[in-house]
């Protein structure tokens, strides 16, 4: 049976190597310029320093470039490409086929990962961006379990699906916090996520906090709950999926670090002894409970809500 790769996304270069002791298997970092809702700012040195600690765990790297790049923006994605690929990144996760296409001319030998964030949601679409060079692509959060397993059967390229975190629901590439407080008469400056987590938007009516900030890339908008599937890995795991993601995005080093040896023990034991897996996942789900951020529920997300049409 495979044994899928554990994806985590470090706040910072000094969380790697506990990263790699806690059992995660491949990490995503990058900078804002490039990526989106990353959990940490990673410049070119410490791209450069984070990739080598983690190939010395036998960790992979992936460089987030799923931003959406204007114009003129695109001259800088080649020396950006050429950049990771001399630092050996093992792949680049991209949304905006402007990366495809650089791709192809400076850096031909990069794995590339697809992610859009909210498109991939059959096989079908996941095989035509195979076919245009991706070897792996990103499930929306928003897929049902059936339909995940679906695409899982017929895909023709690696899927990886998120299991734990929260959601980005909305995005705008306009400054609308900073254009609000203008509105008012006041100043604010873009921060870093990390400066930005008491930052909520508070839906009374639905007793809702989501979490919202901005930064290079416009405006997010986040779910109010987590989602965390740690008892539910079964049905993935037996139908192969590729990769599980732990989405970091405003949380701690020591939050991810023990929420990665959770996660750690639940796949294997699911692989190696299933009967022992069923005995103790109530329990890890009861753990990572216990360290949860008190404004942030965990839920399972989209994986058993029923499809309407």
């Amino acid at each position: 049976m495979n044994k899928p790769e554990l994806i985590v996304t470090p706040t910072k270069v000094e969380d790697i190597l506990p990263l790699a002791e806690a059992g995660a298997t491949a990490v995503v970092i990058g900078e804002q310029r490039y990526g989106l809702r990353l959990a940490g700012e990673f410049n070119r040195d410490q791209m450069k320093e984070a990739t080598a600690l983690a190939h010395t765990k036998n960790i992979k790297v992936y460089a987030a470039m799923n931003a959406i790049f204007h114009n003129e923006k695109i001259e800088e994605l080649y020396d950006y490409l050429r950049f990771l690929s001399e630092i050996k990144v093992d792949a680049v996760v991209f949304g905006d086929p402007a990366v495809l296409m650089t791709a192809r001319e400076a850096a031909p030998e990069m794995k590339l990962h697809w992610n859009t964030e909210t498109t991939a949601t059959n096989w079908y679409t996941c095989n035509y961006w195979g076919r245009k060079g991706a070897k792996r692509a990103v499930l929306a959060r928003e897929l049902s379990m059936e339909s995940i397993i679906e695409t899982k059967e017929n895909a023709e390229v690696e899927i990886e699906v998120q299991v734990h975190g929260m959601t980005c629901m909305f995005q705008s590439k306009r400054s609308l916090i900073g254009n609000y407080y203008e509105y008012q008469g006041k100043a604010m400056k873009i921060e870093s996520i990390q400066d930005e987590k008491t930052m909520f938007l508070h839906d009374k009516e639905r007793s809702n906090k989501y979490p919202i900030y901005e930064d290079a890339n416009g405006t997010h908008i986040m779910s109010p709950n987590d989602m965390c599937i740690i008892d539910e890995l079964s049905d993935m795991i037996d139908g192969g999926i590729d990769s599980f993601k732990i989405d970091g995005v405003l949380q701690t080093s020591e939050y991810l670090i023990e929420v990665t040896k959770k996660y750690r023990q639940a796949i294997d034991l699911c692989i190696e002894d299933r009967e022992q897996y069923e005995d103790v996942k109530d329990q890890l789900l009861a753990d990572i409970e216990k360290i949860q951020p008190e404004n942030r529920p965990l839920d399972t997300g989209f994986f058993f809500k029923e499809t309407v049409y």
